[in-house]
């Protein structure tokens, strides 16, 4: 077999090596122009006057745009079409581009960039959750709404309560290689080179403002140096700049941004503020919860609405509520535009939960991991016991047990945390690390420890229902070697190794006669983004399909050949038989070719069973969860607020894995990347809107020292329930929020502390830890 194999990346060598090409390495013809934004420098107002003369007359300058330069749409925005390329009269948040300037080379663009002279109008600026909610700046004209059942009620009826509000921060990509483009002008139309999840948004945006046809725009990309979200729609303003001044200057033109110009120029995730009402029975069931989320979006929409529905969809986290009400503002501000980031909302929907969830454990004075259990989504089968939170067991009416659903109407079917957290604990030694974790705190003055178990149930698909769909092209040659294209882009998460494994595996040959070129809009039309961890199924389906199509006309032609039925013939270890015949595969290729069979195929998929109605909040959104759980233990020093994750261990559910070693590479980036969100990583803002964490000096993004010493990670080896790709499940985006053991284990040596709740805020910064630590003490202010 050739899925399930530990398979090495296929550009695993080239990237150790230096050798792997990005769009900013690309070989550019010798008159290639070189562009840089100027941006603006206030958060919000008019602009009164622009002299751009000394832009103009800068050394290397061959042209300035702006606005009124743009020959058709002036618009980067993936949504709601409220994002100009360029500003319009009006700049909404500090670091917005104003005019673009065309130079002979990079830096001197970017000199040239910082001498335009502009005057402005100055205007209110909403920077805040607090003054956005004043204002009454929302998306949607005001807040969404969702529920089910009583909340009100059953909280007042719960025999323990835990109410409070909870800030979480934003975090920054920080993908290794920053945002770029190159276009290409072309007798008819123009071919662009990214750094792009989403090549037929790039196609889209750039037709539109260059005013053509869809068939005229090329969009190419080989592989990103990383992108969690940050390159879904941040690279159009690149795109569609360098297209626009290709056709201004006639000359290939090339964008990059500097890591400070990507920082301030990008969008981040979402900031939340959460208000969370919980409550449990005497025995620690659930009754019911009430949740406010606020989110700060920025000043243009974005992926803002979709991004906060999957924040309410995900505030269950893990756990049957059987009185839920969500309510979520999507509050409009004068900052960078909020964007998606891994996990897309669901991150801090389910840090919420879990948030609510150690403050009720706390309350209610009951160990966090027991009311954790006591309140799982049940099991897929639980005979007939009463499931958690009912009388009895409802039945549909041949009699069986129907599945609990979650506040959204869906039904959780799949759910193996009960057996999966049973077996972390036991490996991970939880109940004698925890017994020895209150043993050293007893002993310890300075220094605390705390130790935390948190599970992960995470929905699979987009839910923009129709993005749920994918194409890929096969090309089978008369050596018996395959070329294939796909939708999906590569971005260093081994997709395109993944899937050409799957060729591989219909096939029966090795994975080494098996290539993916760059993904190109040309080859695979209309594509979604790569995004909602859905690459591999999505993709991995439309391969395997088009490959099922070339294997069928092969089985017929060696069928008729070997005078056999077509379901006697074997591909096995790269031989086709066929009754008496043995062929190698290549060489039935090659005698398939000669009788004049088709050697390449499309092949298409799109997910079944979802369906979704956003605006009443029902349906059902996901084709199936992933799941998982951690255990972290960290150290925390009372006295400066300074901590250390010391240990983590890790059971994820991947289905059937199609490729172990890059599914645990997956978890360990995703489990670091989630607990650098809720630890070190702060963004900072001052009174005029200026971030002021712009750089690596300023921002700290967690390093090879800061993971765990001890890091044990292990696959959940049971086969997804679901007929997807193999029997596998994505990887993408739940590892990440694992990460969220690490917070919660400081949240649990805080409260080492002293009695009382220690409201540790996220990012856990020295500065939170040591706040929270004065908390639990009760230490005056």
């Amino acid at each position: 077999m050739s899925v399930a194999k530990s398979l090495p990346h296929d550009s695993a060598r080239l990237h150790v090596t230096g050798g792997a090409r990005y769009t900013d390495d690309i070989p550019c013809p010798a008159n290639t122009a070189h562009l840089a934004f100027g941006l603006s420098t206030r958060a919000h107002a008019e602009i009164t006057a622009m002299d751009l003369s000394a832009v103009r007359a800068a050394p290397g300058v061959i042209a300035v745009l702006t606005a009124a330069d743009m020959p058709f749409a002036n618009d980067a925005s993936p949504s709601a079409h409220d994002e100009p390329v360029l500003a319009e009269g009006v700049v909404h948040y500090h670091g917005q581009p104003i005019f673009l300037v065309v130079a002979e080379s990079h830096l001197a663009a970017r000199k040239a960039a910082r001498l335009g002279r502009i005057d402005y109008a100055e205007r209110p600026a909403i920077l805040t959750i607090d003054a956005a909610l004043a204002a009454g700046s929302l998306f949607e004209g005001g807040p969404v709404v969702w529920s089910r059942g009583d909340a009100g009620t059953a909280l007042a009826g719960a025999a323990h309560l835990a109410e409070g509000e909870f800030e979480i921060g934003g975090q920054e990509h920080f993908y290794l290689e920053s945002q770029a483009a190159l276009a290409l002008p072309l007798d008819q139309g123009v071919e662009i080179k990214c750094s792009s999840q989403h090549p037929s948004e790039i196609q889209h945006k750039v037709a539109e403002a260059l005013g053509l046809g869809l068939h005229d725009v090329r969009v190419e990309m080989r592989r990103m140096g990383g992108g969690f979200g940050g390159k879904e729609s941040q690279g159009n303003h690149l795109a569609i700049a360098c297209a626009v001044a290709a056709r201004a200057t006639g000359r290939p033109c090339k964008m990059r941004y500097d890591r400070d110009d990507d920082m301030v120029i990008t969008g981040k995730r979402h900031d939340f503020r959460i208000r969370y009402r919980l409550g449990c029975d005497a025995e620690g069931r659930l009754v019911g919860a009430d949740f406010v989320q606020m989110a700060r979006c920025g000043w243009s929409m974005d992926l803002s609405l979709p991004v906060c529905d999957r924040a309410m969809l995900h505030a269950d986290s893990s756990y049957f509520v059987p009185a839920m009400r969500i309510e979520s503002h999507r509050l409009r501000t004068n900052t960078q535009s909020a964007t998606a980031f891994r996990g897309f909302g669901g991150p801090q929907g389910l840090l919420g939960m879990e948030r609510a969830m150690d403050h009720l454990a706390h309350v209610a004075g009951i160990d966090p991991l027991e009311l954790r259990q006591r309140n799982f989504y049940a099991p897929p089968a639980e005979g007939a016991l009463p499931r958690r939170g009912e009388a009895s067991a409802p039945r549909d009416i041949s009699g069986k047990m129907k599945p609990q659903e979650t506040h959204y109407g869906q039904p959780v079917e799949d759910c193996v945390l009960d057996a999966l957290v049973a077996r972390l604990e036991a490996s991970a030694e939880y109940r004698a690390r925890k017994a020895a974790v209150a043993e050293w705190n007893a002993a310890h003055r300075t220094l605390k420890r705390g130790i935390a178990l948190s599970p992960v149930k995470f929905g699979i698909s987009f839910t923009l229902t129709h993005l749920n769909q994918a194409g890929a092209l096969v090309q089978l040659y008369t050596d018996g070697t395959v070329l294939m294209n796909h939708g999906g882009t590569e971005m260093g998460q081994g997709l395109h190794q993944k899937l050409a494994q799957v060729a591989s595996e219909v096939f029966a040959i090795g994975p080494e006669a098996v290539r993916v070129s760059a993904t190109d809009t040309s080859k695979v039309p209309n594509t979604s983004a790569t995004a909602a961890s859905s690459g591999a199924d999505l993709n991995g389906m439309a391969v395997k399909n088009a490959c099922l199509a070339i294997r069928a006309r092969l089985t017929e032609f060696a069928a008729h050949r070997g005078g056999c039925p077509a379901e006697a013939v074997v591909f096995e270890a790269g031989e086709v038989r066929a009754g008496t015949r043995v062929w190698r595969f290549s060489n039935l290729v090659a005698e398939a070719y000669q009788a004049r069979i088709s050697l390449s195929s499309n092949g298409f998929y799109a997910t079944p069973k979802i369906e979704w109605d956003r605006v009443a909040g029902r349906g059902r959104p996901f084709f199936y969860f992933a799941y998982g759980a951690a255990v972290t233990e960290v150290v925390i020093d009372t006295l400066t607020g300074e901590n250390r994750i010391l240990r983590a261990d890790i059971l994820h559910d991947a289905g059937a894995s199609l490729n172990p070693a890059l599914d645990v590479g997956q978890i360990e980036g995703g489990y670091v990347q989630g607990a650098g969100w809720l630890t070190t990583e702060e963004l900072v803002w001052d009174e005029q809107g200026r971030l002021r964490s712009h750089a690596p000096s300023t921002y700290k993004i967690p390093a090879t020292s800061d993971a765990p010493e001890v890091f044990n990670v292990s696959l959940w080896d049971e086969p997804n329930r679901e007929d997807t790709i193999y029997r596998s499940k994505a990887v993408g985006e739940p590892p990440f929020l694992l990460g969220i053991s690490a917070w919660l284990a400081l949240s649990e040596a805080c409260a080492a502390c002293g009695p009382h709740y220690p409201d540790l805020r996220a990012p856990a910064t020295p500065e939170a830890v040591l706040a929270a630590v004065h908390r639990a003490r009760g230490d005056a202010a």
